[in-house]
């Protein structure tokens, strides 16, 4: 397939243009190389009409943020963007192409850029947001990354990562890999996860995923660290809260669906209801890890969440063949769990290293 060069530049050109004119709406058709970031203004509406978008080789860049992300302004409660739209129509495919060996241990080190260059949509301090319509290939980190956002919808995305990793011998195999590989070489394991909404992120509905995700499809982290100092602007809340997850069929290597919040980060109101494990025909694994896993016993932050911290937590409709159905660790209260269930050849239905008994567990399930 031939793309036209400078497909980022040339889409910014009409982005900026339709704000000039004052429609504040752009239509994209065609098959690009995208060299740089689209910068999405507040107000706007961009559809991408049965657009193959492929990041150009050895960039080190997102796709698409919002404009004001990465400035001063950004920074600030004043500088928040609004109402930004990324709709895809027909085949609409967004693809990370040759993945450019940026990871998550040699971010910010020998030079290279931070990690979160490789989100192929990142938003950050974006207050009503709609993205809808996409197929998400070859993603070079998590596919889309959201910070102290709120009031959106994300819906109707297909994801496939790349599943290719090296081994200690040096040849490609297709497989998810932790531990001294990982270590040793940073740039072989890109985590791969669909959608991660971090710290500072409320009122956001997902609905209608699909696909296989090298790590996990969706994830609700919590965290207060140099990613989130990053991005946060002064006053902001780290707070995550009334988090609505329904209709997802994917599969992924750890997590379909991934809960943890620490250091003081809260996460509450949170409805997953219906989903489902495509791993069975998937063509690059067999059994993922987890189907839902909420908390963790391992460290990410300075502190892990208290019961004030992680609660009133509802999953609905759970069918999964991942090792463990449901993982549940630390301490939470209020969490209700209604039809989860395990086929094929599941290891455990419920793993509970929680503060909640087995009997508040199970008591709907």
């Amino acid at each position: 397939m031939e793309l036209i060069k400078n497909g980022g530049n040339f889409i910014q050109n009409e982005v900026n243009e339709a704000v000039k004119n004052g429609t504040f709406k752009a239509v994209i058709s065609g098959n690009y190389e995208i060299e740089k970031t689209v910068l999405i203004p507040s107000g706007f509406y961009l559809v991408l009409n049965n657009c193959y978008l492929r990041m150009a080789d050895d960039s080190f860049c997102n796709m698409f943020t919002n404009e004001n992300c990465r400035t001063e302004i950004g920074r600030t409660k004043e500088g928040t963007d609004r109402n930004i739209v990324i709709e895809g129509k027909g085949n609409t495919i967004l693809d990370g192409g040759t993945y450019n060996g940026l990871g998550e241990r040699n971010s910010l080190k020998d030079g290279n850029p931070h990690i979160s260059v490789n989100n192929m949509i990142l938003f950050a301090n974006v207050d009503g947001f709609s993205i809808s319509g996409l197929k998400i290939r070859n993603h070079r980190w998590w596919a889309m990354n959201f910070l102290f956002c709120g009031h959106g919808k994300i819906r109707d995305i297909d994801f496939c990562s790349n599943p290719i990793i090296i081994d200690e011998n040096g040849n490609e195999k297709i497989g998810f890999q932790h531990g001294p590989i990982h270590d040793q070489a940073p740039h072989l394991v890109k985590n791969g996860d669909g959608i991660d909404l971090r710290a500072g992120c409320h009122d956001i509905i997902i609905e209608n995923i699909t696909g296989f995700c090298e790590d996990d499809t969706i994830a609700f982290t919590g965290l207060n660290g140099k990613l989130e100092a990053m991005y946060a602007f002064e006053g902001a809340s780290t707070d995550m809260y009334n988090l609505i997850v329904r209709n997802v069929n994917a599969s992924s290597y750890c997590a379909i669906v991934r809960l943890l919040n620490q250091s003081g980060v809260k996460l509450f109101n949170v409805l997953i209801d219906g989903v489902y494990d495509s791993s069975r025909e998937c063509e690059y694994m067999d059994m993922g890890m987890f189907g839902i896993r909420i908390g963790d016993t391992r460290m990410y932050g300075t502190r892990h969440a208290t019961e004030d911290e992680c609660f009133n937590i509802t999953v609905k409709n759970l069918f999964t063949r991942a090792r463990d159905v449901l993982n549940i660790a630390g301490s939470m209260k209020n969490v209700r769990l209604e039809n989860i269930k395990g086929f094929d050849d599941y290891k455990e239905l419920i793993v509970n290293n929680s503060t909640l008994s087995d009997e508040e567990l199970l008591a709907n399930v």
